[in-house]
């Protein structure tokens, strides 16, 4: 596959009114609904980019910022922002509306990396993204910072040289007590 896509040409927005079964105990907006809206979000941007069905590989910086009320207006905005071989990552900003007073504020911005799949379920290659404007370069090159430190990090605490000892220095300052058997 050699074909290249626009940024602008797989963005999806949605926006659903907050009700009263959405909410918790304490009259916000669940944080797991929240996240159930941004996986469907993430698929249909996902999907309308690759041309086909697409599934979660993961979630990464899931940060709930504001509370949502009921009857607020949330508003999601998905984008993709890099391309691999097979997978995507769908950045999605979420904001809330009172529709009453205007005010709108940011509650959450995730990434969510999507991997694109055939009737077999097997991987398949995706479109190239064609970065048109500073902030759609900025973002691509994030999303590779992102995935560089996670590669990192795997590497590091999953080498078979890793011992925990190492690392305990780091605990110093935590509000941790740490009481391992002699073994």
């Amino acid at each position: 596959m050699s074909h290249f896509k626009t940024v602008d040409e797989s963005r999806i927005s949605i926006s659903e009114l907050m009700q009263p079964s959405h909410s918790n105990f304490n009259g916000k907006i669940h944080g797991g609904y929240i996240l159930n809206l941004m996986d469907q979000i993430a698929f249909a941007c996902a999907s309308k980019h690759s041309e086909t069905y697409c599934v979660t590989a993961s979630v990464d910086t899931v940060d709930f910022l504001k509370p949502i009320e009921i009857g607020e207006l949330v508003t999601m905005k998905a984008s993709i922002n890099y391309v691999g071989n097979t997978s995507m990552v769908v950045g999605i900003r979420v904001v809330a509306e009172n529709i009453r007073t205007g005010k709108v504020k940011h509650c959450n911005s995730s990434y969510f990396t999507m991997v694109a799949k055939n009737d077999e379920g097997n991987s398949v290659e995706v479109p190239g993204l064609i970065l048109n404007d500073k902030q759609e370069v900025k973002r691509f090159l994030k999303a590779l910072k992102r995935i560089e430190t996670k590669q990192s990090r795997q590497m590091e605490f999953e080498n078979e040289d890793f011992s925990h000892m190492d690392y305990l220095h780091y605990l110093e300052k935590h509000k941790v007590k740490i009481e391992l058997p002699d073994r």
